[in-house]
């Protein structure tokens, strides 16, 4: 094979070395290059508006090539310039000869495509397309954030939602709905303790039971809570102590705080007026007055009242208006003396059976220990394939013992849980510890607020995403056409390099390793 015949293979990374060390360039031919680049800058502030050429001046460095095309379409624009002895008077003319003069001098612009060559391929063009698959990986992730965002906030309003209903309220001014709840309480426990004398039937039952095993009187010792509210209703605690109503019941309010969710303008209307929630006594005659502190004391008219109006000396003694205050089981409730000597009940013997916590828990103990009971009957029942007391052990039982099968045991046991679930609803719940801790309310709040506010985070992180996303797909639209058109220059270059070479060595057929393929593998994304 002729030499002319034999290619020559040159790889990128050493191309520049191949040029220095065949002495084609100089070794320090970037001293001379800063001249050149700044005669560009200074030629291009003056160029014509010619299409071609601002499609050369953009997207990439202007390099020799660029300069010699420039060149060539000035002869055409500037010809007008042209003098008798063919030389241009155009200083735009005599810019650019000047620049492709320097560019030519120790062929220092073979030198500057070989390195711009490589700096495309090897840095540039791999950075732009790891932006690219950056906001690719960043739309992709967005997305599914945005998707677990707003299924996060869906789940919290959902919780929110569930969460009022569970409580009874609405949940557009939370603490007011909660502190207005505390009116629906009272008739609450009365339905409560009226259901509960469907349950007289069953008590029974479980006394009966109760006197036949043990041999002796149980009614005066069994399900004491149960057995007063059947058959006297959710009377005061006093009445379930002592047996008798009280003449006077003296109720002090807890001080419940204002619903400061509403404007400052509206604040008084957001207090509860306790003030017609005192309990007068059967006579009738008693009234109801308020501390200035808040608590509520009841006052006789009676024993008030002198023996003889005219025998009262108003001489230097002043009337003593002090009231001794003295504090019940609960911090919530303060006890005044009235001073009657009478049935008066007051602090915690005011409240009913059901407000009250302590008698409220034995109530739901009983109702525990009846439906205990059953179930104990029931899985006899059910074990022994026949009813209960068919057996030696029930031989001598009452008839009414005696009667019960497993359906009848079932529909016992049905009421009876039917009454505890009533009495322990979640709505109730919060009820309780509304009226028994005045700062449950805040806590109360907080907590359910908490859900909403985590669910506007949530929303607001969708917008972030969102916003996020649409920042990656207008990077993507400028990176796009940037990278085709610095692939397409970077080719033209790559061949024009290629061909400068293969003329300084009879036009051998030159090959550039590492630019196509390069070039290639960053188009393929």
């Amino acid at each position: 094979m002729k030499e002319e015949d034999m290619p020559i293979d040159i790889r990128l990374h050493r191309l520049l070395d191949f040029l220095i060390t065949r002495l084609i360039c100089p070794r320090d031919w970037q001293k001379n290059i800063i001249t050149v680049r700044q005669n560009i800058n200074n030629a291009i502030q003056d160029m014509p508006a010619v299409d071609e050429i601002a499609n050369l001046l953009a997207g990439t460095y202007i390099n020799y090539f660029h300069c010699k095309r420039i060149l060539e379409i000035l002869k055409e624009t500037e010809s007008s310039t042209k003098n008798i002895f063919g030389q241009y008077s155009s200083q735009r003319m005599k810019d650019w000869l000047e620049i492709v003069k320097l560019y030519e001098k120790d062929n220092i612009y073979i030198a500057e495509a070989a390195q711009l060559l490589f700096r495309n391929i090897v840095y540039e063009l791999p950075s732009l397309k790891k932006q690219m698959i950056k906001c690719k990986q960043i739309q992709e992730e967005s997305l599914k954030k945005e998707g677990d965002y707003a299924k996060n906030e869906h789940a919290m309003r959902e919780n929110y939602i569930s969460s009022c209903q569970q409580i009874g309220i609405e949940g557009k001014n939370i603490k007011k709905e909660l502190l207005s709840l505390l009116d629906e309480l009272p008739g609450a426990l009365n339905a409560i303790a009226t259901s509960a004398k469907e349950l007289a039937p069953v008590r029974n039952y479980y006394v009966a039971f109760l006197n036949f095993t043990l041999k002796k009187d149980m009614d005066s010792n069994c399900l004491l809570l149960l057995r007063h509210i059947i058959e006297k209703g959710n009377t005061t605690t006093f009445e379930f102590r002592t047996g008798e109503p009280p003449e006077v019941v003296e109720v002090t309010t807890p001080v419940l705080p204002l619903d400061v969710d509403c404007a400052s303008t509206e604040a008084a209307d957001d207090q509860i007026d306790f003030g017609d929630l005192i309990t007068n006594s059967e006579s009738g005659d008693d009234r109801s007055s308020s501390s200035p502190n808040g608590d509520f004391v009841h006052v006789d008219r009676e024993e008030c009242k002198p023996d003889n109006v005219d025998q009262i000396d108003f001489g230097d003694s002043e009337i003593n208006w002090d009231i001794s205050v003295e504090t019940s089981g609960t911090a919530e409730f303060q006890v005044l003396d009235s001073g009657s000597g009478g049935k008066v009940a007051h602090g915690t013997d005011a409240l009913s059976v059901l407000e009250n916590e302590s008698t409220r828990n034995s109530f739901y103990n009983d109702l525990l220990e009846l439906e205990t009971f059953l179930e104990q009957r029931l899985f006899e029942a059910e074990s022994a394939g026949n009813d209960v007391l068919s057996s030696n052990l029930f031989h001598n039982a009452p008839s009414d013992l005696q009667m019960q099968s497993t359906e009848s045991l079932k529909q016992m046991l049905s009421s009876v849980k039917s009454i505890s679930s009533l009495l322990m609803t979640t709505k109730l719940k919060h009820l309780y510890l509304i009226k028994n801790s005045p700062r449950y309310v805040d806590r109360l709040v907080e907590s359910l607020k908490s859900k909403l506010e985590t669910a506007e985070r949530m929303a607001e992180c969708q917008k972030a995403v969102k916003l996020k996303y649409q920042e990656a797909v207008e990077e993507q639209k400028v990176l796009h056409p940037k990278i085709k058109l610095i692939v397409k220059k970077t080719k033209i270059l790559l061949s024009e390099v290629e061909r400068d070479i293969s003329k300084r060595y009879k036009n051998r057929h030159v090959k550039i390793n590492g630019g196509l393929s390069a070039l290639k593998q960053i188009t393929d994304y």
